[in-house]
C-alpha cells in the first residue's frame, strides 16, 4: 500500500484498497492474504502503521508486513505480522556495493 501517496512508490493507494482486494478476490479468484507497507522516510510511521491495520481488518485481512530495522517495535505493536530487519542484522547498506 502507498499510505503515503508517495509519487515515486508503486502500490495501491488507501482510498482504492477496498476495491482492489474485492476485484483481486471475485474478478481473479486471488486469495490476498495481507497487506504490506513501507511508509515514508520523513513521516512517524506509526500512523501509516495504524492506517494499514485498519484497512486489512475492514478487509477481513490477517498478514500486516510492516516495520523496517529502525521502527519494528512500533510496527509489531500495531500489529505487525511481518517486518523487515536486515540492516539490523547484516549492517547498513554501501551505496554501489552489491554482495
Amino acid at each position: 500500500m502507498n499510505t503515503g501517496e508517495e509519487p515515486q512508490k508503486a502500490g495501491v493507494l488507501p482510498a482504492e484498497v477496498d476495491g482492489f482486494v474485492k476485484t483481486c478476490r471475485e474478478t481473479y479468484g486471488l486469495p490476498i492474504a495481507g497487506l504490506m507497507v513501507i511508509p515514508p522516510v520523513d513521516e512517524e510511521p506509526s500512523l501509516h502503521f495504524a492506517l494499514l491495520a485498519k484497512m486489512a481488518e475492514r478487509n477481513g485481512l490477517s498478514g500486516l508486513s510492516m516495520g523496517m530495522s529502525r521502527d519494528f517495535e512500533r510496527a509489531i505493536a500495531l500489529g505487525a505480522t511481518h517486518v523487515r530487519v536486515g540492516s539490523a542484522i547484516f549492517g547498513e547498506r554501501v551505496a554501489g556495493v552489491n554482495l
